[in-house]
């Protein structure tokens, strides 16, 4: 399996499977939103895998499933275990500022379009703010033209679906076949929205939103207490 970042990846792209990708946008977002309780042990990567919000697909991740892409992604050099004199459990941390050079702003690109899938800007722009705020959609899109212009380019726009404006972006970690399938979905949830969403629609998603917050700080707090188990 090649390495992300050796020779060999800049003429082959990447291919971290699924697991391997959630686990790593796992351990990028928590250093951003749980510094105090970073590194994260396997059990607290776990309840940061399954959590039923900011995720996309919603996963059932097995403490044996989560230790072997952690095992996978230390082969890497994408994630290393810290050692810490008091802990009492493995802990690990992520690479990725060192292995791709990513600051703050792609490293919450990247984080975002990891765990919950292919995005709009917008969409971007809203849920990466509590690790990083952008000014404006035009900062956000630089980031995502930086990360695409990378070899091998780290996102990929897809093919706008029909019906809809806006161009949706998707992480390439897990290789550019991926993309056949993100523009497949995106197209199939295009085909299944209702005509006609209005007013309406847009409460539910703000509603939505707010929801996604709370239960966000209900998913901190779980992990903060995950670290006592």
């Amino acid at each position: 399996m090649t390495e992300p970042g050796s020779p060999d990846t800049a003429a082959t792209g990447y291919d971290l499977d699924p697991l391997e990708i959630r686990v790593l946008g796992v351990l990028i977002e928590k250093a951003f939103l749980t510094p105090d309780n970073y590194p994260l042990s396997v059990n607290a990567i776990v309840t940061g895998a399954n959590q039923l919000t900011g995720r996309d697909p919603v996963l059932a991740l097995s403490e044996t499933e989560v230790q072997q892409a952690i095992d996978s992604l230390m082969a890497r050099k994408l994630i290393s275990k810290r050692d810490q004199a008091s802990a009492r459990v493995a802990k690990y941390e992520h690479l990725v500022r060192l292995r791709h050079s990513l600051p703050q702003p792609e490293q919450s690109v990247m984080a975002t379009l990891m765990l919950r899938g292919p995005q709009t800007p917008g969409e971007i722009r809203q849920r990466c703010e509590r690790m990083h705020a952008f000014t404006d959609l035009a900062a956000v899109e630089a980031v995502l033209d930086h990360l695409a212009d990378k070899f091998p380019p780290m996102v990929a726009p897809l093919p706008r679906a029909p019906g809809t404006k806006e161009t949706r972006y998707a992480q390439l970690l897990g290789g550019e076949d991926t993309l056949a399938q993100f523009a497949l979905a995106a197209s199939l949830m295009a085909d299944a929205r209702p005509r006609g969403q209005g007013a309406g629609a847009e409460l539910a998603e703000e509603v939505r939103r707010l929801r996604e917050e709370l239960d966000a700080l209900r998913d901190e707090f779980a992990q903060f207490r995950a670290q006592f188990d």
